[in-house]
Formats: structure tokens, C-alpha cells, sequence
């Protein structure tokens, strides 16, 4: 367990922590900014609807992220569009800023993986292919492939 700084009160309970005000204006800002992103991007086609996502509203501007170049100048193409539907939302925006950022989604450890994994059948139909070569090398990567799904 780690040891307590003598100078920091001790930790909260999680849902005593989420009863925070700081918190709760926090997460609604998010909810907030989430229910203006969707409403906004139907008003883009597609593909470009896909690979925006609005970040912000600051100062009455729109912050959007997108994740190319390309798709940064046909967003601000749409900049009339996106304002109108703001402001129609009650949000005080007048001006769009457009930021290009990677936008991958994140893995996470429970993630599946990207291959299915080799049946029984296939491992066996693999080792006994790997039982009839001459090749020392092309024998051992078919054995390492048939032993990777056992992992």
C-alpha cells in the first residue's frame, strides 16, 4: 500500500469523488460538447462527417480536430453551415478553427486480437506439413506458426 504525503488529505471514495462539483461541471461539459459534435457533423457529408470530431467551443469559435490535411480544408468549406447549426443550438460561435491530429482509437488490454485464432485442424494439418519438409528453415516457421495459437 502506498504510503500516505503527510501534507495531502487521504483519498475519497470514488463516488463521494464523483459527487465533486469540479467533477460534475466537468463531465457535463463533455456530455455537452459530445451532443453539439453529433449535431454538427450531420451536417457534413460523408466521409468527412467520419473524420472530424469537434474538440471545443472557446470564444465563440468551433474547434474541430480532423485527421488530414485535406480534410482540414473541405471542413472549412462548411464553416456557414457549422456556425448556423451552432448558433441554432443556442452555442455562441462565430468563427471555426480547424486543427489536424492523429486520431486513433485506444487499444486497450481486453482488445481482441486482429487474427482469429488457428483451429485444432489447422494447427495439426500445420505440424504434419511441417513433418514432410526437407527445408530445416521453412520446417521451423510452419511449427512456430502452429505453436503461436497455442499461446
Amino acid at each position: 500500500m502506498p504510503k500516505q504525503h503527510p501534507d495531502r488529505p487521504p483519498p475519497r471514495p470514488p463516488l463521494e469523488a464523483a459527487s465533486d462539483d469540479r467533477l460534475r461541471r466537468l463531465a457535463e461539459r463533455a456530455r455537452e460538447l459530445d451532443a453539439l459534435d453529433r449535431l454538427l457533423r450531420q451536417c457534413l457529408p460523408e466521409p468527412l462527417a467520419s473524420r472530424t470530431r469537434l474538440a471545443n467551443v472557446r470564444q465563440g469559435r468551433l474547434v474541430f480536430l480532423v485527421d488530414a490535411a485535406g480534410i482540414a480544408t473541405a471542413l472549412r468549406l462548411h464553416t456557414p453551415e457549422l456556425i448556423r447549426a451552432a448558433q441554432a443550438a443556442g452555442v455562441e460561435a462565430s468563427a471555426l478553427t480547424v486543427k489536424v491530429a492523429t486520431m486513433r482509437a485506444a487499444q486497450t488490454a481486453t482488445a481482441a486480437p486482429l487474427q482469429p485464432p488457428l483451429s485444432t485442424a489447422t494447427q495439426a494439418k500445420l505440424r504434419a506439413a511441417a513433418g514432410h519438409l526437407d527445408d530445416p528453415e521453412l520446417r521451423d516457421r510452419l511449427l512456430r506458426l502452429a505453436s503461436m495459437a497455442d499461446s
